[in-house]
């Protein structure tokens, strides 16, 4: 059977074999990345080289490649997450310290949480968000709060499609979520309850710029069997409020604790 056209630009190639790349397949083969990004193997062979070359790709000990660290130190740069983490870092640590649980820092990213720091301790409960994990916004205590502030056609969006479950506690119901979004925005905290694992749970507070809108969110995971939640809930709003006083956004009066 002939191979279809392929119309994509050379530069479109070699993204879409940056793209072969995710948390789950960091590392891969030469083949595998010309059958995930859908290109013939001489041309495969002829843009890892490339990109190789650049450093956006590099081999490990055994030959298979993975991402390089060139392409790390230039996402690095991206605005969006650079000053936002370097603002966020003083008061993620501070709220590590007061508590010694897992703290994680996300952004929205289309439908989905894009983790952008973390800080975890030894003794704290494992979570499965690492940097630069992604997670549907409906499933974690940060993408919900993200989700809860997002613009209402991502909300009716994330709604109307097929909600991932991910243990028997995970938001499966659209009923259920929007109800979830709309208590989050009255009280300004997400309460994640064993939604990805069930030995953990994540309080989470929206994180605003100075022009009132939340472009993260901050969360601090505990292990399930915390009974007393509710006392973190302070800590994680004000290092929230902290980050987005940084930032340059005033909170009214009649919300300052």
């Amino acid at each position: 059977m002939p191979r279809r056209k392929d119309d994509r630009s050379p530069s479109r190639r070699s993204l879409d074999i940056l793209d072969a790349f995710s948390e789950a397949q960091p590392v891969l083969t030469l083949s595998q990345i010309a059958r995930i990004s859908d290109l013939p193997l001489p041309t495969a062979h002829r843009l890892v080289a490339e990109l190789l070359a650049w450093g956006a790709l590099e081999r490990d000990d055994s030959g298979a490649l993975q991402i390089g660290l060139h392409l790390w130190e230039i996402a690095a740069l991206a605005p969006r997450a650079l000053g936002l983490r370097e603002i966020a870092m003083p008061f993620i640590e501070d709220l590590y310290e007061a508590t010694h649980q897992n703290v994680s820092l996300g952004a929205r990213d289309g439908s989905e949480v894009l983790y952008l720091e973390r800080v975890s301790g030894r003794e704290a409960v494992g979570i499965l968000a690492k940097v630069g994990s992604r997670w549907p916004l409906h499933a974690t205590g940060v993408g919900l709060v993200l989700l809860a502030y997002a613009p209402i056609e991502i909300q009716e969006r994330i709604l109307a499609a097929p909600l991932q479950r991910f243990t028997p506690k995970t938001i499966g119901d659209p009923g259920e979520l929007r109800a979830t979004l709309a208590e989050i925005r009255r009280t300004g905290v997400a309460i994640s309850d064993r939604q990805i694992t069930l030995d953990a749970i994540s309080v989470a507070a929206p994180i605003h710029d100075r022009t009132g809108r939340v472009i993260a969110a901050i969360s601090l995971v505990l292990p399930s069997a915390e009974t007393s939640q509710g006392q973190y809930v302070p800590l994680v709003r004000t290092s929230a409020r902290g980050i987005s006083r940084a930032l340059g956004w005033g909170f009214p009066s009649s919300n300052r604790s």
